[in-house]
């Protein structure tokens, strides 16, 4: 996709308890249209994860949940993808 069409929210130092624990963490949600797939999804993950280790968070402590979203059920510029 066109990077004019990327959104990110990062929200930091939140307290967060992932198994019990308060040791760094990550949670993530990926929205798409027609581009979720396991190919694609590894290949984030492959990518995110190094950034994040840099950051203190191992990899065994993310999440990232991708969820395929029909095109008329994303809204922008005053209309849907669809139309």
């Amino acid at each position: 996709k066109p990077e004019s069409y990327v959104a990110v929210c990062v929200t930091d130092k939140l307290d967060m308890v992932w198994g019990g624990t308060d040791d760094p963490c990550a949670l993530g949600v990926l929205y798409s249209i027609g581009a979720i797939s396991l190919a694609n999804n590894k290949k984030l993950m492959e990518a995110l994860t190094p950034m994040l280790e840099k950051h203190g968070v191992p990899p065994n402590r993310v999440y990232v949940n991708f969820f395929d979203v029909p095109r008329e059920n994303v809204g922008w510029n005053g209309a849907t993808f669809a139309g």
